[in-house]
């Protein structure tokens, strides 16, 4: 009974996939299978293409077939598809296909399913590369509105930032005062050069030096005199 409903319907499947299906043995046979991918902009690769190997064991269809995945010889590896990293993810998601078809032909089925399973994870990786570029995309343009808009004012940064102000003015009129008393210093210490007492003119040598010598020993005799009447 297996060996006549595989037949039947291999030969439903040359009808269907005239130019996809390839035998390898009575038992034993290949699908290729082309996936409707629609590329990202700027890219202009081939959509990618899979390859459905199936194996019928003696009691198919109530035994499940044997099945394996694997590329076109070489084939450009596509950017968001690696039959080697995505078989065993690909193949257990045709395990509940294969369970509710037991017993019946299900090798068109799992076809559609599968074609089905690889174009949804390309398009689902197409849009977490979509969504990661509106990420970086949103926050550069943030950080470029930060430059011109600063950043949010918080109750903590405001207290940081009027604590960093007092400081900085503290520091700059302790500057201003030292300054102003470095100055006064020198303008009372010129002041002070300037305006010496007779005291301290003669107490430095600096009165009647002139004078004394210029009389040089020569002195006046009182008693030589003569007073008129």
């Amino acid at each position: 009974m297996g060996i006549e409903e595989q037949k039947e319907e291999r030969e439903v499947l040359d009808s269907i996939f005239p130019d996809e299906i390839t035998d390898v043995s009575e038992t034993e046979y290949r699908i290729s299978i082309s996936l409707d991918v629609t590329n990202e902009d700027g890219d202009d690769s081939e959509p990618p293409t899979i390859i459905l190997q199936v194996q019928y064991p003696e009691n198919y269809p109530d035994e499940a077939p044997r099945l394996d995945l694997s590329t076109p010889p070489n084939a450009p590896k596509h950017k968001h598809l690696d039959i080697q990293e995505d078989k065993a993810r690909l193949l257990e998601a045709l395990e509940p296909t294969i369970e509710e078809n037991m017993g019946m032909a299900m090798i068109f089925t799992l076809v559609s399913t599968l074609k089905d399973g690889a174009e949804l994870l390309i398009a689902e990786r197409q849009k977490a590369v979509q969504a990661q570029k509106e990420f970086e995309a949103a926050q550069a343009e943030e950080e470029e509105n930060a430059k011109f808009h600063g950043s949010a004012v918080t109750r903590e940064s405001f207290l940081a930032w009027r604590e960093k102000f007092r400081l900085e003015i503290e520091e700059a009129e302790k500057r201003r005062q030292e300054e102003m008393l470095a100055e006064d210093k020198k303008r009372r210490a010129m002041k002070e050069e300037v305006r010496l007492t007779g005291k301290q003119l003669w107490e430095r040598g600096l009165a009647g030096k002139g004078e004394e010598e210029d009389d040089g020993d020569e002195s006046i005799d009182v008693s030589k005199l003569k007073i008129e009447a």
